[in-house]
């Protein structure tokens, strides 16, 4: 099953649904960053840019009550055959974070969510703060907003290129992001230190368009050993930020 194609008959997002497919093919690492986003999320949650459901299948499979969204149409038509029916899986909202008629069009949720995770969305937008302080009106009182994005500017290469990023983040410039916006950070830390070599050989190195299958498959395999390594690597350095803050 694939996100539907438009009128020229190619995806509108070939390279993002080229890289989702392929981590959607490894369910070992899939399930460890749910495991590590949903520690800090609790109640109602609701997912900004679902993809193809990578990460919002193990809510589901483990029970947790999620609601999903994409800014794009064939994506959330994707999620809604997928998940439909599925026990404690709420609804699909079409979001774009940064639309200027954002207030107006999702009035409806605003206030509505425990926790809200944004997982390698923010760095998709020029203007990051709005994206934040829109993500933070869909919290009710006290909820949680966690965001995960990539690290280090030193490793933006052909991948975040293909992949349409802005920027590349420190555990600083997330931290300062959030401050920006008057909430305040639980924690944050760094994730995956493992993936920095790879991601430098073959998006900076090779050049590569995609992640390559292969590497995501001998990735997958050796995640329990991965997770080891962040256990002391994780407030140092790794391919992705992790922060958590909470609305007051």
């Amino acid at each position: 099953m694939e996100p539907k194609i438009d009128s020229s008959g190619t995806l509108t997002d070939q390279t993002g649904y080229e890289t989702l497919d392929s981590i959607a093919q490894a369910g070992r690492f899939n399930q460890w960053m749910f495991q590590t986003v949903a520690a800090d999320t609790r109640g109602e949650v609701l997912e900004i840019g679902s993809g193809i459901g990578n990460i919002s299948a193990y809510f589901v499979k483990n029970n947790r009550p999620i609601s999903v969204s994409d800014m794009r149409p064939e994506y959330c038509e994707f999620l809604k055959n997928k998940f439909s029916g599925v026990r404690n899986f709420r609804d699909v909202h079409q979001i774009d974070i940064v639309d200027p008629g954002f207030d107006t069009k999702h009035k409806n949720l605003m206030g509505k969510f425990d926790s809200v995770i944004a997982l390698n969305i923010v760095e998709h937008v020029e203007d990051d703060e709005y994206a934040i302080r829109n993500c933070l009106k869909l919290l009710k009182q006290g909820g949680q907003l966690v965001v995960l994005v990539p690290a280090f500017m030193w490793l933006y290469n052909r991948f975040d290129t293909e992949l349409g990023h802005y920027r590349r983040y420190t555990r600083k410039s997330l931290e300062e992001l959030f401050r920006q916006n008057g909430i305040v950070i639980k924690s944050s830390r760094y994730f995956n230190f493992a993936g920095v070599l790879g991601w430098w050989f073959s998006g900076s190195l090779l050049k590569k368009k995609t992640i390559p299958s292969g590497q995501m498959k001998l990735y997958n395999a050796l995640v329990w050993a991965f997770k080891l390594i962040d256990l002391f690597t994780h407030p140092w350095a790794g391919l992705s930020v992790l922060a958590t803050a909470k609305k007051q």
